[in-house]
């Protein structure tokens, strides 16, 4: 995909703090799903990968063109006043300091973010929302995360006239893989994406000129990148003089 004849735009993408193996050696790394590197590139876009180690800084995310937020580890809930349910998972507490501050950042420079998953969870919590901490208490249904490692499916409505129903449609099928949800909206967010069982399934942020989360996984679908795609697109507006 071509990027109107601008610089490629750099997409910054989060990562996780994983014991990995690699070659010879079995040892504390930054990892991510290559999938996401992959639909970034797909998009016309370059990815950058950002470990959470460090602090980062407004130096840093105004060398970014972009911010992907990617799904992972449940996020401390103390963060949005709530103590731990039982079947929340272990917490990965350098990932919620790194990303938190690299969300806010990106607010304030106007980057455009995508959040996927435990990233689109991020940004409700950033702005003030909450979370239902096990879907299937709400819902009753294992639908949405049908066992560990195996991705569901499910069928998402998405508002027409929102922005990620003119990226994808107002219907779609989508690959998911989580146990927590939104409840309460943080401010400013807007939820424009529903499963049949009623969880919210996708948000935008009216204020900003690219902030958008999905509770999906759409780079496990290598056929279809559009909403990467409009991430880079909003990248490419945001480099024209």
């Amino acid at each position: 995909m071509a990027s109107n004849g601008c610089e490629t735009p750099l997409i910054g993408v989060s990562t996780y703090l994983e014991q990995a193996r690699f070659g010879l050696w079995e040892l504390p790394s930054a990892v991510l799903m290559r999938s996401y590197l992959d639909s970034i590139v797909a998009a016309g876009g370059m990815p950058v990968m950002l470990p959470p180690v460090g602090r980062w800084l407004p130096e840093h995310v105004s060398r970014l063109d972009g911010l992907v937020i990617a799904g992972g580890a449940d996020i401390d809930p103390s963060r949005y006043g709530q103590a731990p349910h039982q079947e929340t998972g272990t917490l990965r507490l350098d990932r919620d300091a790194a990303e938190f501050g690299l969300f806010h950042l990106a607010l304030e420079a106007d980057l455009p973010v995508l959040g996927v998953c435990r990233g689109m969870q991020l940004i409700n919590i950033a702005l003030g929302g909450t979370l239902h901490q096990h879907v299937p208490d709400v819902c009753g249904s294992q639908s949405h995360n049908p066992r560990p490692g195996v991705f569901g499916s499910n069928e998402i409505k998405l508002a027409p006239g929102s922005v990620v129903a003119g990226l994808i449609g107002d219907q779609v099928t989508v690959h998911c893989h989580h146990h927590q949800a939104i409840d309460q909206l943080g401010s400013g967010l807007t939820a424009v994406g529903w499963s049949c069982d009623g969880i919210t399934e996708a948000v935008e942020l009216s204020e900003a000129s690219f902030v958008l989360g999905v509770q999906w996984h759409p780079e496990e679908d290598s056929t279809d990148v559009r909403l990467f795609e409009g991430l880079v697109q909003a990248a490419v507006r945001r480099k024209l003089p």
